[in-house]
């Protein structure tokens, strides 16, 4: 499955990405691998979630 992410630098420094297929997606990071990598940790958990609310 392929999930279209946006990456933006933050203000603050660092990065923040949204995925906009995932309804109140975010997440952030210090640099950009961290960034990917919280991206699919994030994913997981938002797409297990979600799941979970349609069995409910």
């Amino acid at each position: 499955m392929k999930i279209r992410a946006i990456v933006h630098p933050a203000e603050e420094g660092g990065y923040w990405a949204e995925v906009p297929a995932l309804p109140g997606f975010i997440t952030e990071g210090d640099t950009i691998e961290e960034v990917m990598i919280n991206l699919k940790d994030a994913m997981v958990g938002w797409l297990e979630v979600a799941n979970i609310a349609l069995h409910i």
